[in-house]
């Protein structure tokens, strides 16, 4: 069986390799006032490899950029997502998709692949990758709820944690907090105790204006790595750049 893998293409959205499958998450390919990388789009659609599935967490452009996505090569490929994302997945053209509520699973050859929860502004799961010993979590952009503890007793110990950092708050909602932060992320990696931990989420710009009027956010993925020194001191944490593909 070829090595568990994780490749960051940007923000969010990363290719994971695991039981000879590959599966891509929260495509994000464009951008448009108040939404930006903040980094590069380290591979651009037509030189994505041939995908297994393509893992949703959730309903915003910058985890669900399906329009632009729908450029890729083949649109059969299966997509399995939040509940909410199905209709948004099937007028763009996609014609095999699974919406998944937190706790279901489906298998993709000897990939198992299970929802498990998650809470953001609007509603968002997350999701667990197992293939044998091996398992990758993804958290989208969620915050970090009481549910989430539930994982390794469910399922398993996961080896690798792909984790959003940038505690992103909304300005005109009193400062509403909707992303996990640097701490709560550190908290959940010492209860999920992966070998390794991938931040994410962290270089997003609302522009800036937006980041004046709109967001704040913690673009410093090192106060993650600081963090995690103290919560979780036996997990490695790993600050990737875009385009650079991880082994376990």
């Amino acid at each position: 069986m070829t090595a568990t893998a994780v490749t960051r293409v940007t923000h969010s959205c990363h290719l994971i390799e695991i039981g000879g499958r590959t599966f891509l998450t929260d495509p994000w390919f464009s951008s448009k006032p108040g939404y930006y990388q903040g980094e590069p789009i380290a591979i651009a659609i037509p030189d994505l490899p041939p995908l297994d599935g393509v893992l949703i967490s959730h309903a915003h452009y910058d985890h669900c950029d399906l329009k632009t996505f729908a450029a890729y090569r083949d649109q059969r490929v299966p997509i399995f997502a939040a509940t909410t994302v199905v209709g948004e997945a099937r007028v763009n053209g996609f014609r095999d998709v699974t919406g998944l509520d937190a706790w279901e699973s489906v298998e993709v050859g000897p990939v198992t692949i299970t929802a498990t929860p998650g809470k953001h502004g609007v509603h968002e799961v997350t999701f667990v990758l197992r293939a044998g010993s091996e398992a990758v979590y993804f958290a989208g952009d969620t915050l970090y709820i009481p549910e989430l503890n539930q994982i390794p007793e469910r399922l398993g110990h996961i080896n690798l944690a792909l984790l959003p950092t940038n505690g992103l708050q909304i300005r005109p909602a009193d400062d509403l907090q909707v992303v996990m932060n640097a701490d709560d992320a550190a908290q959940l990696t010492a209860i999920l105790k992966p070998e390794l931990a991938i931040p994410h989420h962290y270089a997003f710009t609302s522009g800036w204006l937006g980041n004046r009027l709109v967001t704040r956010s913690d673009r410093d993925p090192q106060h993650y790595q600081d963090a995690a020194r103290e919560f979780a001191p036996e997990t490695t944490v790993r600050i990737v750049e875009p385009g650079t593909r991880t082994e376990l």
